[in-house]
């Protein structure tokens, strides 16, 4: 099934002014209703960005975060595997990391002020 990339930014846009709204509207610390607003607008990202690589090959310049869980799961996986890297490995990381400087710098939609 084609993705249609036109109604997906069209959902994403009534995501972000419908958790804009919940945001403004707040009723406390833990509104559940910014914490919706925050899922369903998380989920129309992904999916206008998907739409988007499909129909048209290109990318936004944005990602989602993962959860604090799993980066603790996977921090934990990382330190396991950290004995058995050699001096390339590392190069190749610091020719990563230089490469990256170069592109658009990336937005992370989960560590915004919403939550």
């Amino acid at each position: 099934m084609t993705a249609d990339p036109r109604a997906a930014l069209d959902r994403f846009i009534a995501a972000l002014e419908a958790h804009y709204n919940a945001v403004a509207a707040r009723r406390g610390e833990d509104d559940p209703a910014v914490d919706d607003a925050y899922y369903v607008l998380a989920d129309a990202y992904e999916v206008y960005d998907e739409a988007l690589a499909q129909v048209h090959g290109e990318a936004t310049p944005f990602y989602l975060a993962e959860d604090d869980d799993d980066d603790d799961d996977n921090d934990d996986d990382d330190n396991d595997d950290d004995d058995d890297r050699d001096e390339s490995d590392e190069d190749d990381d610091e020719r990563d990391d230089e490469e990256s400087d170069e592109e658009f710098d990336e937005v992370d939609l989960h560590d915004g002020a919403s939550r």
